[in-house]
């Protein structure tokens, strides 16, 4: 077994600066500035290098935010959301939020294997693939795809032009309801469109939320990929045995 003082030893150099500037966040207001990268290498007697490391770890977990031409600050609290089989707009409710969708695109295509795969669909068959941006008290949250069967749900896309809960529609006019549902959640950085669409930076940390969702008989009804902000959001969920 290796000494707890022989671990830190073999630290990376950042990694002090790292743990100095997280002591010194629990004692700040969320918005109050950080000392500079050249007062941080100063007083802590090191690279610019080193200290300029430690910023932009911090930064990519949340825990710092950088406002360009005003320096770096505390960033606010990340927004809890909770994973659970209801809709956007129900689960923002649930939490104080408001809740606001901007549909970007909505287009019938003809499925990949995986997609068709997952939908229950023959290779190459009609799919509509929706794309909007998720917002939570009028601040981008999420930019989502969602992938349904056409011929199951005609006249889909211009139902939702109308502003609809995706999951309002498809239990008042198909009388389709999602009630299970497998997710996953992985890491991923933002490409230029994401970065755009979430008022985020290119390279930024993302989660991104994989969800398959069934109906009571297994029917599969959508599968959807949600990117989010790594940096904005955590995830919540309860377990029980």
């Amino acid at each position: 077994m290796v000494a707890p003082d022989e671990r830190f030893t073999r630290a990376p150099k950042y990694y002090a600066v790292k743990q100095h500037l997280l002591e010194l966040i629990d004692t700040l207001q969320p918005g109050s500035p950080v000392p500079t990268e050249r007062l941080l290498t100063a007083q802590l007697a090191t690279s610019r290098t080193t200290v300029r490391q430690a910023l932009a770890e911090l930064v990519g977990e949340g825990r710092l935010v950088r406002r360009q031409g005003s320096g770096t600050f505390v960033a606010e609290p990340k927004v809890s959301w909770p994973l659970q089989m209801t809709s956007f707009t129900e689960q923002a409710a649930a939490t104080g939020h408001a809740a606001t969708t901007e549909l970007i695109e909505a287009t019938r295509e003809k499925a990949g294997d995986a997609v068709a795969e997952r939908l229950g669909l023959h290779p190459g068959g009609l799919v509509h693939r929706i794309e909007r941006l998720r917002l939570v008290d009028g601040t981008p949250m999420a930019l989502e795809t969602s992938h349904l069967s056409a011929a199951r749900f005609p006249g889909l896309a211009r139902l939702l032009k109308r502003g609809d809960s995706l999951y309002r529609v498809l239990r008042d006019e198909f009388g389709v309801e999602p009630v299970t549902a497998e997710e996953t959640i992985e890491t991923a950085v933002a490409s230029p469109r994401e970065a755009e669409y979430l008022q985020t930076d290119t390279g930024a940390p993302m989660l991104v939320l994989s969800r398959h969702s069934f109906t009571a008989a297994g029917e599969p009804v959508e599968w959807v990929q949600s990117w989010y902000r790594g940096d904005r959001y955590r995830f919540v969920t309860r377990l029980s045995v």
